[in-house]
């Protein structure tokens, strides 16, 4: 049986992945919240009895595991530090300790990082099918960023990515949504969801979304160069809200003569849980 399961700072996801000729089946979905700042006791126990929940307490199974960085994926290592989440994992092999509580060999966990097994799951699965050349962008509290070039994945780590005056992370994700919002009109907002609420100032919406959408255009321009990409492939709770500033984004890349296919995660949560199962077929 394979698990596939989504680590986060505080939450876990898992679930059974049936992966079968460029097709994927996700069954028995389980969550939890997980205090990451607690000890790695802890942590590692929320973590087994959400994976032993879908495997039924079977120690017959495979876990392919999508995780933020820094890691060592190879390994299992945490190299997780200075951020309050997962202190007390750090350099410590959290393969070892999860083949422990689950009863199953080291050799039966991989983990992936959590943007390439989002792009990763995309591309077997999702949205992402059709292209030899992609970006994965994930757009929500923060970004991930995923590159692929044929076969090969790779995390992009384009969030510190310099751009405008900081960092590419400044503006694209929801805490630029709540900073314009202030600045620009005086209006708290919690997120991009207040932005699409029916009773919200339509002309205002409009001009957030449309300064998010260049932005996007902006930034992915020179990259997507670079990299020869045919498409991007969009996943995170901003990307729900695309028809608001996907038109801007693309009228951009056009006007600097480089348009490209544009398409939302098929599998939403479901495709780190894919990515993360498919080195064991891929091996």
């Amino acid at each position: 049986m394979l698990i596939g399961v989504d680590i986060g700072g505080s939450h876990i996801s898992a679930a059974n992945v049936q992966l079968e000729n460029g097709d994927a089946n996700v069954s028995n979905f389980q969550e939890a919240i997980v205090d990451t700042f607690n000890n790695r006791e802890s942590i590692i126990e929320a973590w087994s009895k959400v994976i032993l929940e879908v495997s039924d307490n079977s120690n017959h199974i495979k876990v392919g595991i999508a995780m933020p960085g820094p890691y060592d994926y190879e390994n299992g290592i945490s190299l997780i530090k200075n951020q309050g989440k997962m202190a007390s994992l750090y350099q410590l092999s959290v393969k070892e300790l999860l083949s422990e509580r689950l009863g199953i060999p080291t050799l039966n966990i991989v983990f992936t990082n959590d943007a390439e097994a989002f792009l990763a799951g995309e591309s077997y699965a999702g949205s992402g099918r059709d292209f030899q050349n992609s970006l994965g962008i994930t757009l929500g509290t923060g970004l991930g960023s995923a590159i692929k070039i044929h076969e090969v994945i790779k995390d992009g780590k384009l969030w510190t990515a310099p751009f405008r005056d900081g960092i590419a992370e400044d503006y694209l994700g929801t805490a630029w949504f709540k900073k314009y919002a202030k600045q620009e009109f005086g209006i708290e907002i919690s997120g991009v969801k207040d932005l699409i609420d029916p009773d919200f100032d339509g002309a205002v919406s409009t001009r957030i979304f449309k300064s998010f959408g260049r932005a996007l255009g902006e930034f992915l321009f020179p990259y997507l160069i670079r990299l020869h990409s045919e498409g991007v492939v969009l996943g995170g709770k901003i990307s729900l809200a695309s028809e608001y500033y996907l038109p801007t984004t693309k009228s951009y890349l056009e006007m600097m003569g480089y348009p490209v296919s544009f398409k939302i995660s098929e599998l939403g949560e479901r495709s780190a849980l894919v990515g993360a199962c498919l080195p064991f077929i891929s091996n």
